[in-house]
């Protein structure tokens, strides 16, 4: 039976083991109902129109069509159901980081293949992120031709670094973003997503693949330097310090009380202190508040901050809290977003 205004879920994998547990996992909430289940990539196509579902559950490794084919069929419908990705830790790391580019909102981690019964163990994450996907913006299908950078020609600038931050729908945003900065870019770029260790070197690798700066993980010690992105690593704290007019990475452990690792407020916090007015932030997509207390430190020392704006982000909740904060000097669509930054610079 139906249950009104409940969240209507498909769960897509080629384990009917994995089929039972979500499916249990998920119906245990009261207010979510799986409408059905499939094995396969085009079964998954077939049920989506038949039984319209607010989510879908998503392996990636299935016969037939794997789950990157279906996100890229589904890309090509507005009215799409939002996807969150079950899959394997570590073994499909690049799958899940493209996944994440080309449109679904989260993901979840399932143990290996011989700790099947550990399944049962990620009910509280995937009911949580699977509510947390149905509020998320449907995802686009990206231009078939990559849009031009323009060229900024600036021989100075006042700003010495541009921090990003973002969380869930940040590997998409990120994606889009860099690929329209110029090649003349002429600061550093520091980000900070909220993603596990094992996926932040493939997410680096692929960004580098599909834009005109060098980005790279983050590394102590690295020098950061015009023309180059360095992605926070995964499960560590990245603050940058100033030495005279250069700029290096530091990372660190964690604290216990840390809620995000990487953390958007601790980078931008020591992007102010290194630069003051001479930092530019951007706080992009994401769930909660973690950048408001960094974008305040940034605004503080002289700095701006701008956001993306409602219309683009696929959760509106960081750029929010800081535009209502009212520390967003400037608020754009993510391909506006760009010139915004370009102006800001110059």
């Amino acid at each position: 039976m139906t249950r009104s205004n409940s969240l209507r879920v498909l769960v897509v994998d080629d384990s009917a083991f994995a089929r039972k547990v979500l499916r249990q996992a998920l119906e245990a909430h009261p207010n979510i109902e799986v409408v059905g289940i499939a094995a396969d990539g085009l079964e998954a196509l077939e049920k989506i129109g038949a039984l319209a579902p607010d989510v879908i559950t998503l392996d990636l490794m299935m016969p037939h069509l794997d789950g990157i084919g279906v996100l890229r069929e589904l890309g090509k419908t507005p009215s799409a159901p939002r996807v969150v990705v079950v899959s394997f830790s570590g073994e499909e790391s690049e799958l899940v980081v493209e996944a994440l580019q080309i449109g679904a909102v989260d993901f979840v981690k399932k143990p290996t293949a011989l700790a099947t019964d550990r399944l049962y163990e990620l009910s509280e994450e995937l009911v949580g992120k699977v509510r947390a996907a149905a509020l998320a913006r449907p995802s686009s299908a990206p231009p078939a031709v990559p849009l031009p950078r323009p060229m900024m020609q600036l021989r100075e600038t006042r700003r010495k670094l541009l921090v990003i931050g973002t969380s869930t729908g940040g590997p998409r945003a990120l994606t889009r973003l860099l690929a329209l900065l110029p090649t003349d870019f002429p600061v550093p770029v520091a980000v900070a997503l909220h993603i596990p260790e094992e996926y932040t070197a493939s997410l680096a690798k692929r960004l580098d693949e599909g834009c005109a700066l060098r980005v790279v993980e983050a590394s102590t010690g690295l020098e950061l330097q015009p023309g180059m992105v360095v992605l926070a690593k995964g499960g560590h704290q990245m603050q940058l310090e100033r030495r005279g007019e250069r700029t290096f990475v530091r990372l660190s452990a964690p604290a216990a009380s840390s809620l995000y690792a990487p953390s958007v407020d601790l980078l931008f916090e020591s992007a102010a202190r290194a630069w003051g007015a001479a930092t530019l932030g951007a706080v992009l997509t994401g769930m909660g508040d973690d950048g408001l207390r960094g974008a305040r430190a940034i605004v503080a020392s002289g700095g701006e901050v701008l956001t993306e704006a409602e219309s683009s982000a696929v959760i509106y909740g960081m750029p929010r809290c800081v535009r209502e904060a009212g520390l967003a000097v400037e608020e754009a669509p993510l391909e506006e977003l760009v010139p915004a930054l370009l102006r800001r610079l110059s």
